[in-house]
């Protein structure tokens, strides 16, 4: 990896309106809705993003079948430059994919994984 290894969070919330709301008031920005594919998150409203700054950009996302931390929770994502190649690595590394390569409509493509403690993380790619 050549830039910072986390790309893209996000904190799974059950109540939209009220976790936007909470968000909006400790960090006084606004929160913008973010269209997803069909295969993604069924709400997703991002934090204020600088496309080329510094730090990683995020979202709050209405995951169904979510439990607020238990079991899906926050997920970061890594970047990578084709995400098959991490994703293969990881059952012969102890972990366990969660989902394979996935197109997630104009922002690329994503796999989800689980470590060796059950830890869910994601791995984001252009291609």
């Amino acid at each position: 990896m050549t830039k910072n290894p986390v790309i893209w969070f996000e904190i799974d919330v059950q109540d939209m309106p009220r976790a936007k709301a909470f968000y909006e008031a400790v960090f006084g920005v606004t929160l913008e809705p973010l269209k997803t594919p069909d295969s993604g998150p069924s709400e997703t409203w991002a934090f204020p993003t600088q496309r080329e700054g510094a730090g990683a950009a995020g979202a709050l996302a209405k995951i169904p079948g979510g439990s607020n931390g238990e079991g899906i929770g926050t997920i970061v994502y890594f970047s990578s430059q084709d995400c098959a190649v991490e994703t293969e690595r990881v059952v012969p590394s102890g972990g366990r994919v969660v989902k394979e390569k996935s197109p997630i409509g104009e922002y690329g493509y994503l796999a989800l994984a689980a470590d060796l403690e059950g830890n869910l993380f994601g791995i984001h790619s252009g291609r």
